[in-house]
């Protein structure tokens, strides 16, 4: 086993993942075509990962400890930490330079580029589907209710799916 290429894909996962098991599907790809890691394996880290106090996240360590023993156990521990840590260094920076131009431009033209990936995303969504007037006012009217910052997210999915079930 390349311990490098082990860590490599740990950090992966965790830079990658939004949450506590979001990095299974990852880690799961990665791993078990090389024979790194079996079922049982999986199953065992997550469930001492869902019994265990803290973070449902750490199942990794589990997961690195049954791999790798205890140089698994530590790697996936730094791979897991690192991405917190990146987020408190790039904080810091930005505090420190985001109320330059460039910076401000830079944030903003992100901010356009989101946009346009979720219209691009937006659009084969549609496409996908088969591009009707009344799927075309659902997702202008939730784009609409997306913008007004007091509607929760979940509520404009749910009414968006309730008048797209309803009205076929």
């Amino acid at each position: 086993m390349n311990l490098l290429l082990y860590f490599v894909l740990f950090l992966k996962a965790s830079l990658f993942s939004t949450s506590g098991t979001g990095n299974v599907p990852s880690l799961h790809a990665d791993l078990i075509p090389r024979g790194w890691a079996t079922q049982q394996e999986f199953a065992e880290s997550l469930a001492v990962g869902q019994v265990s106090p803290g973070p449902s996240g750490l199942w990794v360590v589990s997961l690195g400890y049954l791999t790798a023993g205890i140089r698994g156990a530590f790697l996936s521990v730094i791979a897991i930490v690192i991405p917190p840590l990146l987020v408190i260094a790039i904080d810091k920076v930005y505090r420190r330079i985001g109320h330059h131009a460039a910076v401000e431009g830079f944030i903003r033209g992100l901010g356009l580029s989101v946009i346009g990936i979720f219209v691009v995303v937006l659009l084969g969504l549609l496409n996908g589907v088969g591009l009707s007037v009344r799927s075309t006012a659902i997702a202008a009217a939730a784009m609409v209710l997306g913008s007004v910052p007091r509607i929760p997210v979940a509520v404009i999915l749910g009414f968006a799916a309730l008048l797209g079930y309803y009205w076929r």
